[in-house]
């Protein structure tokens, strides 16, 4: 960790759970965009944790904009920054419910006209700052409050969405590997054009588990392969080493479940169709990477 820059855009008083991965996330994330940057927000956890009126704990001007606008809002910010000879970066970043199910048609848009920006969706798997209803996100089987026995339907593949749109880099990440989001979040910003990053963000009271366990859950669902990092630039797929290793030898999904009391009376059947999409999901990246598809 030594290697990253000592300077803080997020303070210490966030109003945040504890545990907080989104916002730690965030933390990395402005530690690679560094001062010249934007934050546009839809509502969702992070247009809560920055801190009641009139202190903030962002450092950066943030702009809290409806839920389904935060691409919208980043593309024609985007757009006046270039007319202005400005290179400054946009980032928009919004949780899974305002990027898979509220706000995709704008993400679509915003991809689709080739806007210059980053998109950054933190997932919680849940609608977080309204009481854990389940979004798109949910995977089968949780528990939430609008899922009281556990989803029946599979996580959408936002992921695949996105690359449909073709963006010129996009990439996965975890907020229990810092550097490989920080690292990533480097890279997309000196890329022109439209980037999309999508991190798996562990939510205590929402997946039910102690604060201090965040980071090792973080590791659990890479090592399980629940979750797979990647970047995707110019079209070529490279999977990180971590995820080649856990494809060849996983932890097994159980150790993962049972750390979570979302998944608390989970059935059979859905385990096997979690199990199931996880592998569809590593064979097909697996081909695109060694080039079979």
């Amino acid at each position: 960790m030594s290697e990253l820059p000592k300077e803080e855009y997020l303070k210490k008083c966030t109003t945040a759970c504890a545990g907080c991965s989104s916002s730690l996330c965030l933390r990395y994330v402005l530690k690679a965009a560094g001062p010249d940057t934007v934050l546009v927000v839809p509502a969702c956890c992070t247009s809560v944790l920055q801190g009641i009126y009139p202190t903030t704990a962002l450092n950066v001007p943030v702009y809290n904009v409806a839920f389904a606008a935060a691409a919208a809002c980043a593309s024609g910010m985007s757009s006046a920054f270039s007319a202005a000879g400005k290179e400054t970066n946009v980032i928009a970043y919004a949780g899974d419910g305002g990027t898979v199910d509220i706000g995709i048609q704008a993400l679509s848009g915003a991809l689709e006209r080739g806007t210059n920006f980053l998109y950054i969706c933190y997932d919680n798997e849940a609608y977080g700052n309204t009481g854990m209803q389940r979004s798109g996100a949910t995977p089968i089987g949780a528990r939430t409050t609008t899922t009281p026995g556990g989803k029946i339907e599979t996580k959408k593949d936002i992921d695949r969405i996105v690359a449909a749109h073709e963006p010129p880099y996009m990439a996965t990440a975890c907020s229990a590997y810092p550097q490989d989001l920080y690292k990533k979040v480097k890279k997309a910003l000196s890329i022109q054009g439209p980037k999309f990053i999508h991190i798996l963000a562990p939510c205590p009271p929402g997946w039910r588990y102690p604060a201090e366990k965040t980071v090792e859950l973080g590791k659990l669902a890479v090592k399980t392969g629940v979750w797979m990092l990647y970047e995707r630039e110019a079209g070529k797929l490279t999977i990180n080493g971590i995820s080649k290793a856990a494809m060849k030898k996983p932890l097994p999904l159980e150790e993962y479940l049972s750390a979570q009391g979302r998944f608390k009376g989970i059935t059979p059947d859905a385990v096997r169709e979690m199990q199931l999409t996880l592998e569809r999901s590593q064979r097909r990246l697996l081909h695109e990477e060694e080039g079979l598809c």
